[in-house]
């Protein structure tokens, strides 16, 4: 007992100690030290005393007596009048549209108390009715960015809109020369209109179309649009360094028609082949049957290939592509003729023309490529552009006005840009932070975020969608076309332009007719409001450009599915999100082969020096990566922002822009380079750092050939040794099992449609309030995401097995992608070691945590076989180490106030949306009945554009799970690491590849 008290002290004997205060003011530095100040608030500080505080928490009995009479007090104001559509701790649904640099997205945004916290799917659209992409999905977070512009800006300094209105009104009636207006691809119909609108008061006037990641030579191949491609009435689909299921033109919209004719069950044992010929390894060609990695300046010759063995009939051989892989895409090919599409990601005009011509000749229009329904999402002209460039730096361009578009950033004649606009008299951004050519800009005139605006847009011709705000304006901003309106002396707001714009194609009562086009969000009557016109130069067939000379190193530009380009680089959930392939955050690097590293003696994490054919050079460290063709490096764009008002994006990465060139009057993505090893190393934070599954049962994969000859034979099942002979685990165990009388939820993910995209992550990241941590935490392993996407590549076979070898990818691996998260075991490893009960099984198969009850042993997360338990390392949203991340009163607001925001020294974990389960169950109880089946569905499974993931209730024999596994069951269905017993509730579904 005298050592209990000798070594245990009471909480108001330390709060005494200076280490106890020293320790909670960096905790809790809002509140004063105790002997400063006088009486319970400090006059100059505005501070509480800490034993104010400790009272406030009830640490004693003294204090939860005084605290009533003793505390601050803060009142809470209620409504005056409230509005009609708030009601405290109900959420509302707004549907509106994302868009941005051709990712497109019909969404609903959940509100709570007019903030809007998350962002979902659009059941209703016909387009994106499954899922979003990651940065659809962080997109909410945006809104509440602190570094986005406040004010106007005149000449770098804030004013008021009355000012610069008056000073642009004066400057525009006396603009000598041509008037450009610069923007990324805007879909919008009634924006387009007014832009137009707009510039026909200039004698001169230019829409330029931009697009940092430019498709203007499929536009030159196919008059203009982009062909209106469906994956989904495909049987064969060969892709040339096209990653349309990770970022190119519509990954959303692509990624739902290509799972829709991949996945496999019992009632259909049919699905297409992918052949992927590519350069770097890309998410599409992780996903492919057949991937075949080429150097950049090989594809004119494969494309040739294709094209001269499809038009007329001779074999297909290039020197040092995979002969027998290239014949069997011909074959297949001309197989499926009417059922077979290729699509190249190339901007040689002469590529595309040979692409457009083999798809004709294998009747793919009016089958897997609708004529009639072109996409509108790249609209970009590199020769406009590059002319407009010429014009400014000629000094014959009076005005210029910047929309969605940074070319002082993200072109390759950056420089000619910086340049040019010097020699321009009138330069206006309407950037919602000052960026690269903001900060050149003699006016900016900031744009609403999209959930502050009014807007409407056409992806896809006779597919029209709205957008509504659905909060007012957080700073003292000004919707871009408001700004226009305002220009031209018109006082009709763009609200009432939209709606008079929408009489062409609403029918009947019109008021009746546009408040469900806004409630629905979409309309999809066959009206078509867009129009492009065609200033593309008909795309030809010709030779192939000049190849490197030889052993030269190429060099490719890619986006991540992440960052894009980086108009979305201050975003600190997309800098943390792992890259789908690389599984690195926090910033890009040189992807090589391990062959190429090897032979230049360079190891991961080696900073080396990239010097392009333009003289400019980048320092980045090196990452090894399987399926980089030989002779190849691949770099990201979107990183290297330097300015103070991206300070997320800021000095992370380097800018890899330069890489790209203009090659007759287009842009390219590649270019020869040059590589020098420096002295210096950087580690790269990386959230997977193994590869293969080390011959363990983690993922599974099959042939759909042997899947057709026997179903049962595709999956391999765990058996033990018993007295009795040879048994499933699940027949032996020490556990009492569960009886679950109501409710038992569980999750089943097919591995065949899951593409890796990691749209779940975030999703999972918003709903449940999940912490950034930065690129430090991550190198230390702690990250804080609740479910990840684990990347596995095939391993190189060798005759003795052992722990080294079977860590060795191969060169060119197959890859599988599996969702991870808490698994819910029935015979949970963690509940048995928690100490204070705090990891405990619910009556309806979840594992959940008492976060008060948690005192940080972390028992629970070395006992748990899938390592998915997250600790609490700090208090990572009152921390000025975090700054980047929720330490700010405004990035709080999207804060989930349904799920608790957890606290230092608390391990958390997946909790099937417990929130979500919990409300469901609450409005079916009020309507006297049992929840229906999908009226419950987790974050993640419903922000999945394949819908890989399903949530249901094992309990309910009518559930799609129920039925989904009892269909599955012996055949495709498995839990990892099924030896140790732990009997998941989620089960996962083997991978089936179709193999020529």
């Amino acid at each position: 007992m005298q050592d209990r008290i000798k070594y245990w002290k009471g909480i108001e004997e330390l709060d005494n100690t200076p280490e106890f205060a020293k320790h909670a003011h960096n905790e809790f530095p809002e509140f004063l030290p105790i002997g400063e100040g006088s009486g319970q608030e400090s006059s100059a500080t505005g501070k509480t005393h800490r034993r104010d505080f400790l009272k406030l928490l009830g640490f004693s009995v003294a204090a939860v007596s005084l605290a009533s009479c003793e505390a601050p007090v803060r009142k809470a104001i209620p409504y005056l009048n409230k509005p009609v559509d708030v009601e405290p701790g109900t959420a509302n649904w707004y549907a509106t549209t994302y868009y941005l640099n051709g990712d497109y997205n019909s969404v609903l945004v959940k509100t709570r108390e007019a903030r809007p916290i998350k962002i979902e799917p659009n059941p209703t659209s016909a387009l994106t009715p499954l899922g979003t992409s990651p940065r659809a999905q962080a997109a909410v977070l945006s809104v509440y960015d602190n570094n986005r512009l406040r004010t106007p800006l005149i000449k770098g300094k804030e004013a008021k809109w009355e000012q610069l209105d008056k000073e642009l009104a004066s400057k525009l009636g006396s603009v000598s020369g041509k008037v450009a207006f610069v923007s990324s691809t805007v879909i919008s119909p009634s924006t387009k209109q007014l832009i137009n609108e707009f510039g026909s008061r200039f004698g001169n006037f230019e829409h330029v179309v931009y697009d940092a990641n430019s498709s203007s030579a499929l536009l030159a191949a196919n008059n203009g649009v982009v062909p209106g491609y469906d994956f989904s009435k495909a049987n064969i689909i060969v892709g040339i360094n096209a990653d349309f299921l990770g970022t190119w033109l519509a990954p959303v919209i692509f990624a739902k028609q290509y799972i829709a004719n991949r996945k496999v069950s019992a009632d259909k044992k049919n699905m297409s082949r992918h052949y992927q010929f590519e350069t770097i390894m890309s998410l599409t060609g992780a996903n492919a049957d057949i991937r075949v990695p080429i150097k950049p300046s090989e594809e004119h010759a494969v494309v040739s290939a294709l094209y001269n063995a499809i038009m007329g009939g001779g074999a297909a051989n290039v020197a040092g592509i995979d002969a027998k892989a290239l014949a069997n895409a011909v074959k297949d090919l001309k197989a499926n003729a009417g059922k077979a599409l290729v699509v190249s990601g190339s901007n040689d005009p002469s590529v595309q023309a040979m692409v457009a011509a083999i798809n004709t000749a294998l009747g793919a229009n009016g089958t897997t490529i609708d004529a009639a329904t072109p996409y509108f999402v790249k609209q970009g002209n590199d020769a406009q552009m590059l002319r407009l460039i010429n014009d400014m730096n000629n000094g014959s361009v009076g005005a210029v006005f910047f929309y969605n578009a940074n070319p002082a950033f993200d072109h390759p004649l950056a420089d000619k840009v910086i340049s040019g606009l010097k020699k321009v008299a009138l330069k206006v951004s309407f950037a919602e932070r000052n960026d690269e050519t903001a900060m050149l800009a003699d006016y900016v005139a900031p744009d609403h975020n999209f959930l502050e605006s009014w807007n409407d847009y056409e992806p896809k011709k006779g597919y029209l969608s709205l957008a509504q705000p659905v909060l007012s304006p957080i700073f003292t901003t000004r919707q871009m076309q408001d700004s226009l309106l305002a220009w031209s002396g018109n006082a009709t707001s763009y609200y009432e332009y939209i709606r008079n714009n929408w009489r062409k194609v609403l029918t009947g009562d019109f008021n009746k007719a546009w408040e469900k086009a806004v409630h629905d969000g979409v309309l999809q009557n066959g009206s078509s409001m867009l129009t492009v016109s065609s200033t593309f130069a008909p795309a030809t067939i010709g030779s192939a450009a000049a190849k490197p000379a030889a052993g030269a190193i190429e060099a490719v530009l890619y986006e991540k599915v992440a960052i894009g380009n980086g108009t979305e680089a201050n975003n600190p959930w997309l800098q943390e999100m792992a890259d789908p392939i690389s599984k690195a955050t926090w910033g890009n690097y040189v992807t090589m082969s391990r062959k190429m590293s090897e032979d230049m003696q360079l190891v991961q994490g080696n900073v080396v020096k990239v010097t392009m054919a333009n003289g400019k050079s980048i320092e980045l460290p090196v990452l090894v990566q399987p399926g980089q063709a030989q002779g190849t490096i691949g770099i990201a764009m979107g990183y290297g922002h330097t300015i103070d008002s991206m300070p997320v994006a800021k000095g992370v990465g380097a800018n890899a822009f330069p890489i790209a060139s203009v090659v007759n009057n287009g842009i390219v993505y590649t270019s020869p380079v040059k590589i020098e090893k420096t002295s210096a190393t950087s580690e790269i934070a990386q959230m997977q750092t193994h590869h293969t599954i080390m011959d363990r049962l983690v993922v599974q994969e099959n042939t759909l050939a042997q899947y057709i000859k026997n179903p049962k034979e595709v999956t391999e099942y765990v058996r033990i040794a018993t007295h009795e002979g040879p048994a499933k685990p699940s027949t032996v165990s020490l556990w009492d099992d569960y009886e679950y009388k109501n409710h038992h939820w569980g999750m089943v993910i097919d591995l065949n449609s899951c593409i890796g995209c990691g749209a779940c992550t975030i999703s999972c990241q918003a709903e449940n309030n999940i912490p950034v941590v930065g690129k430090a935490e991550v190198l230390m392993r702690r990250e804080m995401h609740w479910m990840r996407i684990d990347r596995y590549y095939s391993a190189v076979e060798h005759e003795e097995k052992d722990y080294a070898t079977m860590e060795d990818p191969a060169e060119n691996p197959s890859v599988i992608f599996q969702p991870m998260l808490c698994q819910h075991c029935n015979h949970a490893p963690c509940e048995t070691v928690c100490p204070v009960a705090a990891t405990m099984h619910s009556s309806e198969g979840l594992n959940q945590m008492a976060y008060n009850r948690c005192v940080g042993t972390r028992y629970c997360a070395n006992n748990c076989p899938y390592k998915v338990r997250r600790f609490n390392w700090f208090a990572y949203s009152n921390n000025d180490k975090f700054d980047y991340t929720m330490n700010n009163d405004l990035a709080k607001f999207v804060l989930n106030p349904d799920v608790t925001v957890r606290g230092r020294g608390v391990m958390e974990k997946c909790s099937f949306c417990v929130q979500r389960v919990q409300l469901g169950k609450l409005e079916a109880k009020r309507e006297n009945r049992r929840p229906k089946d999908g009226e419950i569905v987790t974050a993640c499974a419903q922000s999945c554009p394949t819908d890989a993931i399903v949530f249901g209730d094992m309990k309910d024999a009518e559930s799609r799970i129920s039925k989904l596994l009892a269909r599955e069951h012996g055949e495709r269905a498995f839990h990892v690491l099924e030896e140790l017993n732990v009997q998941p509730n989620v089960t996962y579904l083997t991978k089936i590849r179709n193999l020529a």
